[in-house]
């Protein structure tokens, strides 16, 4: 069983981010000179996710979420701009397949699929159109992360409009599109059930697990959510912040509940990627690889591998 870890957008060690944003109300002030600033935001986003995925490279991190925020404003309905030309998609994409790169995105909570409101809908199939386009230019096959998204109306009818609404999407899309069980509305079973009518990959997310299992036990599950996956299946894994704050991450990934988590899995013997979603990104990663290898006999490959 190998396992790769990753961690999500920032660098806190190189202190990068390619999430700089520009709000509307701000361009608007701007007046004519809106566009030259949203041009300099995306330069930076772009100039900052090549320095993040070339420190990732150099520590020997090949697996990363991107930034769902690389492009601000490039949903909104007033903003005639050319968000796909401009920009060298193909550097980034070369960068990630030369390396040899894992990398998705987590599409935004304003992405709900299922809601009731047509105008949301076809909002989130077209952030999920710019995903696919951007994926495109780079030349890469990654996945976007989603959520089922709204419960209006009870479980039932809401997981039948996400199937409907998935159903209506173009091929091009259906394929990025994997599922992620929350800690509040669907679960894993719920979630499940949809990837398997679907035949779409569900990533699990264990910390969300946790706090909205019932009684459900995750070896009973585990396999069958590793089975929605052709490639190498993906989990995520959070930390508490306190026992008040359970749903909230913690800066760090509490080691004794990783390794909990290992083992009751382990019977599957499936090698699995690990995307760290703690507040302190790489850092956290990097100390728990540490906390690894003092507190097991787990083999490390490398810097962020182990067996």
């Amino acid at each position: 069983m190998k396992i790769r870890l990753g961690y999500a957008c920032n660098a806190l060690t190189i202190d990068e981010t390619a999430s700089h944003m520009i709000t509307y109300s701000y361009f608007k002030r701007l007046g004519d000179k809106g566009y030259n600033k949203l041009d300099q935001v995306i330069k930076s986003n772009f100039d900052s996710l090549e320095k993040i995925l070339k420190y990732n490279i150099r520590n020997d991190i090949t697996f990363y979420r991107m930034t769902a925020e690389l492009l601000p404003l490039c949903t909104h309905p007033d903003i005639n701009y050319d968000f796909f030309n401009k920009y060298n998609y193909e550097k980034i994409g070369n960068i990630i397949n030369k390396n040899h790169l894992r990398v998705d995105i987590h599409s935004s909570a304003y992405s709900v699929l299922n809601s009731t409101n047509k105008n949301v809908v076809e909002s989130t199939i077209n952030i999920l159109n710019i995903y696919q386009k951007m994926y495109k230019l780079m030349k890469i096959d990654s996945k976007v992360i989603m959520h089922v998204g709204s419960s209006e109306g009870g479980k039932t009818k809401s997981i039948k409009r996400f199937i409907e609404n998935f159903n209506t999407l173009d091929d091009d899309i259906k394929n990025i599109i994997i599922l992620e069980n929350d800690d509040k509305k669907f679960n894993i079973r719920n979630v499940l059930k949809i990837c398997e009518t679907l035949k779409i990959p569900m990533v699990l997310d264990y910390h969300h697990f946790k706090v909205n299992r019932g009684n459900e036990k995750i070896e009973d599950y585990i396999e069958r959510i590793f089975s929605t996956w052709e490639k190498t299946p993906k989990v995520h894994f959070s930390s508490s912040k306190d026992k008040k704050s359970k749903r909230s991450h913690n800066d760090y990934i509490n080691v004794d509940d990783f390794i909990d988590f290992l083992e009751r899995i382990k019977f599957t013997n499936r090698d699995f990627d690990v995307m760290i979603e703690a507040k302190k990104k790489d850092e956290a990663l990097f100390k728990l690889i540490r906390e690894l290898k003092y507190k097991t006999d787990y083999k490390i490959v490398g810097t962020t591998i182990f067996l």
